[in-house]
């Protein structure tokens, strides 16, 4: 049993907000208050929200920020340099497990209460139920929910489509729906993209979605995107997922930058989900994508960061605050609740989980207590609002994930800050202090 009293601003979700105290309790939002409290958190001059979601991320990549090479250069330039590096290092079940937790606890520090690993490399011979236990592990352990995605990057088609199915009965045995029965882990697949991989690994992976009942994504309509598919197919990428079987219901498309009126109402009229993840595409120079048409044409638009290698932040806040901000140059600004409900319900409705990324009775217990009682906040007439627009890369006072507080007073409760950043470093061969 938990209580968080004296709020001064509860978010519901996107539209609702209330005062005063929130009841938790065997993980869920209660209806009503109970007749024992049990612990309570003192939440007065503060902002309570839902668990933000991260509807994109590439965890292997919090081990790869700011390398030389990466910065300014062109796709073609930006991934050998990322390819080099992993070989370099060795990508096996041990740095997968130091480099998830590295973001995975900077996830929960920024509000984050549920990341979407979109996980894409996968060195030859390597033991890939070994990399995506590791990967669950380390969520498991800091208390974090996690949905894995067993990606695919020119991966042999056969094999990426067993790796799939295999991690699925390791990690997930007899379940189906690819959701853990206390919801804390969720299996989903998603070959990179049509620029790198084909369309047998599409509709391989495709059909482990369907075995299964998994949630496919895929990346989509970055600006490379679009000119590999043309030079390679003489087609659009909206044009390949439409003939290889991944236009439809369940499936969600990361950046979607270089998209055409006549394909939003297309992807608008398939059922798809979209992510918005501004803190990539923009320093990668993919463009912008058009989030408020998207949305106009009734696309439920989330929110991700994508991985250290293009963004080197796992801020979720921060990119809602850039996702509002550029909103504008292509379109309809965008206020600051409805980029917070793409943070929250908006990244939720991708994974198929609606008991994420709201707080009302029922609902999955998550949730961060923002502190706006001091100088950043001074003066801001809506602290919601003021969430996004005051104070860039402010962190939360307090997280909750499934009733179980994970940060407490700016501190992660389930893991050493340090030790963890000592781990990845030792792995990479690094002090901890360079």
């Amino acid at each position: 049993m938990l209580t968080i009293t004296g709020a001064d601003h509860i978010l519901i979700d996107e539209f609702t907000e209330v005062s005063g105290n929130l009841h938790l309790d065997d993980g869920v939002v209660l209806a009503g208050a109970p007749a024992e409290r049990g612990e309570v958190i003192d939440a007065s001059g503060c902002v309570v929200t839902p668990g933000l979601v991260n509807a994109h991320h590439h965890l292997l990549q919090s081990a790869f920020r700011t390398l030389p090479g990466t910065r300014g250069v062109v796709m073609s330039e930006w991934l050998p340099t990322m390819a080099a590096a992993y070989t370099r290092v060795g990508v096996d079940a041990e740095l997968a497990h130091a480099a998830a937790s590295v973001g995975l606890a900077e996830a929960l520090l920024s509000g984050v209460t549920t990341v979407a690993d979109h996980h894409l490399t996968w060195p030859s011979g390597a033991d890939t139920v070994a990399i995506a236990t590791a990967t669950t592990d380390a969520a498991r352990a800091l208390g974090a929910r996690l949905a894995f995605v067993r990606g695919s990057a020119r991966d042999d088609p056969q094999d990426a489509a067993a790796s799939a199915a295999a991690i699925v009965e390791a990690l997930l045995p007899g379940t189906r729906g690819g959701v853990s029965d206390d919801g804390m882990l969720q299996l989903a697949v998603g070959p990179a993209g049509v620029h790198s991989d084909s369309r047998e690994t599409f509709e391989l992976l495709g059909e482990v979605a369907a075995t299964y009942a998994l949630k496919r994504r895929t990346q989509a309509n970055e600006q490379v995107d679009v000119a590999i598919a043309l030079e390679k197919y003489g087609k659009r990428p909206i044009d390949l997922l439409e003939e290889w079987g991944w236009l439809e219901t369940g499936v969600t498309l990361a950046h979607l930058c270089d998209v055409t009126d006549d394909e939003i109402r297309r992807l608008a009229a398939s059922g798809i989900t979209a992510t918005h993840a501004p803190g990539c595409d923009l320093p990668m120079g993919w463009g912008i994508a058009p989030v408020s048409a998207l949305r106009e044409a009734g696309i439920v638009v989330g929110l991700g960061t994508s991985g250290g290698g293009s963004n080197d932040a796992g801020h979720l806040l921060a990119d809602a605050r850039l996702a509002m901000q550029v909103a504008p140059l292509v379109g309809a600004p965008i206020a600051a609740r409805s980029v917070l409900g793409m943070a929250m319900a908006g990244s939720a409705a991708g994974l198929g989980r609606p008991e994420l990324g709201q707080l009302r009775p029922g609902a999955a217990a998550d949730l961060c207590v923002w502190d706006v009682s001091g100088v950043a906040d001074a003066g801001v007439a809506d602290p919601v609002a003021g969430l996004l627009w005051a104070a860039p890369g402010r962190r939360p006072k307090h997280v909750v994930v499934a009733g179980r507080v994970v940060v407490r007073d700016y501190e992660l409760v389930t893991a050493d800050e340090r030790e963890i950043v000592a781990t990845l470093n030792s792995r990479l061969g690094r002090s901890s202090v360079e």
